[in-house]
């Protein structure tokens, strides 16, 4: 059998998107606090939502090139489970806050074989679509087959995920997780409940090898 595919709702701005993704049985919530993002939230905004997660969903906080103050006070006020830095972050900077953290691996034109050796402290990695110095959540795919093989750290597959592609990204990719933002909305910030459930609904078939 294999191992089932865990997934990551990013970019959650609304507690009932939380809720319903929990009652779908999702893995994690990112809860985006880099103002740089039209999916932003205040840490008022995400302590809401954590507040509404049950047990065992993992918070994740992300942050990108954010002032290391701004990012303890919000990691202070929601208390997340766990960071996801998505900039220029060395591993020092992601270190200081001591708490496990993601990095995330811009593969717009980019060898990945340079951040993968200076963060080697990461706990996993999320292969984006985006360019380094550029958000997320924008709707983009890249070349799966870019991937390097034989990772140290678990694999998180994002950039441009779907309904209609996450079927075919884990048979491709074989990641640890998936992570999708843009894929299951109506706007930014906005989830849409069909969008969510069909996408949990497609990871499940390709878990179980179906097509």
């Amino acid at each position: 059998m294999n191992p089932r595919t865990r997934i990551k709702f990013c970019g959650i701005t609304r507690v009932e998107d939380a809720v319903a993704a929990c009652a779908l049985g999702v893995d994690a919530v990112g809860l985006v606090f880099t103002r740089k993002s039209r999916r932003s939230v205040t840490a008022l905004q995400a302590r809401e939502i954590r507040r509404a997660l049950p047990p065992f969903v993992a918070a994740v906080a992300l942050f990108m090139d954010d002032e290391p103050g701004f990012v303890a006070d919000a990691i202070a006020t929601a208390q997340p489970d766990l960071l996801q830095f998505h900039g220029r972050e060395t591993q020092e900077e992601c270190l200081r806050f001591e708490m496990p953290y993601l990095k995330a691996i811009a593969m717009d034109g980019v060898d990945p074989a340079r951040e993968l050796h200076e963060h080697a402290a990461a706990v996993g990695f999320v292969f984006d679509a985006h360019a380094p110095g550029a958000s997320g959540g924008g709707g983009r795919v890249f070349d799966w087959s870019r991937i390097p093989q034989e990772l140290a750290r678990p694999l998180i597959l994002a950039g441009g995920l779907t309904c209609d592609n996450v079927g075919s990204a884990i048979r491709a990719a074989r990641p640890y997780a998936v992570d999708v933002s843009s894929g299951i909305e109506t706007a930014p910030g906005i989830k849409d409940a069909e969008k969510m459930r069909r996408f949990v609904e497609e990871v499940e078939r390709a878990g179980s090898g179906k097509r």
